[in-house]
């Protein structure tokens, strides 16, 4: 009962995706039970302008033909790597949302009218160039509060809402992204070995805090279940930032226990309690 409620609440949030969860109900449903109360903003959340550090497993870019913004193909194009980024650090008062297609993303004005309909205000906005593509960035806020989303559960629904906005005016992400197979008309063409890909560090970030770094294959509700296992062994998540790029998922928490930074017994369990659940996340009923 409690995971058909979860599975219901993430899909309430999510009215444009009710068709897209029905597919992936077994992925969601993990997050029953989720009780914590959020992220909370960072105290003084220098993170030294550091990305985490790229996968060390090897996805070649899906080189087929594909659909151009101006309705042309090209059969040599290759389609470059989504980017979502969720960055709860960078800004004290504000979410910041971060959206890389390479150069093919346009104005996303649809993409701010999905993000008013979750009950959000896109406060800032702004665009830059470099060598990896055009990048999108919005500073969001709650509309009912005015204050960056602390809530887990609403920070993935921003995620799959501009994940499944990608999908449908760029159809050819769809062979890039994990999420793909549930939103997109086709499906990614590569496969992530979830063992392989998963990896889990926790560093000192000081004495009142530590720094979890974590990288596995991406999936719905991934979010929401990395706060969830981190919560329930009674370490708190201050905040963070959470990557979607490709197949891929990367996560950086800052985290602390009662207060202070993790000490090396409880970082390790940490570690393998996040490593376990990763590399196996569901468990048939037949189990028990």
């Amino acid at each position: 009962m409690a995971i058909a409620m979860a599975s219901a609440s993430l899909a309430t949030t999510l009215p444009g995706l009710n068709k897209a969860f029905e597919i992936t109900r077994s992925s969601v449903a993990s997050v029953a039970g989720f009780s914590s109360s959020g992220l909370k903003a960072p105290r003084s959340c220098p993170l030294h302008g550091q990305r985490l550090s790229s996968s060390r497993t090897v996805i070649r870019q899906a080189s087929a033909a594909t659909t151009l913004e101006d309705g042309s193909q090209s059969e040599t194009d290759i389609v470059p790597t989504p980017k979502v980024i969720i960055d709860q650090d960078s800004d004290p008062d504000a979410t910041v949302l971060e959206i890389t297609f390479g150069d093919r993303l346009g104005a996303l004005l649809d993409t701010m009218n999905a993000l008013k309909n979750l009950g959000l205000n896109v406060v800032k906005a702004n665009v830059y160039l470099d060598s990896s593509g055009k990048h999108n960035k919005f500073a969001i806020t709650k509309a009912d509060t005015g204050r960056k989303v602390e809530e887990p559960e609403l920070l993935e629904a921003i995620r799959l809402t501009v994940i499944n906005n990608l999908i449908q005016y760029h159809p050819e992400s769809s062979t890039q992204l994990a999420m793909g197979v549930a939103f997109g008309a086709v499906p990614p063409t590569q496969q992530v070995d979830v063992d392989i890909a998963t990896h889990v560090n926790v560093v000192d970030d000081g004495p009142d805090r530590s720094l979890l770094l974590v990288e596995s294959a991406d999936r719905p509700g991934l979010l929401v279940d990395l706060v969830k296992i981190i919560t329930d062994i009674n370490i708190a998540v201050e905040s963070g930032e959470f990557d979607t790029e490709g197949l891929l998922a990367k996560a950086k928490f800052h985290v602390s226990y009662k207060g202070k930074a993790i000490i090396k017994p409880l970082q390790q369990v940490l570690a393998n309690s996040l490593r376990y659940f990763l590399r196996r996340p569901t468990t048939e009923e037949a189990s028990f």
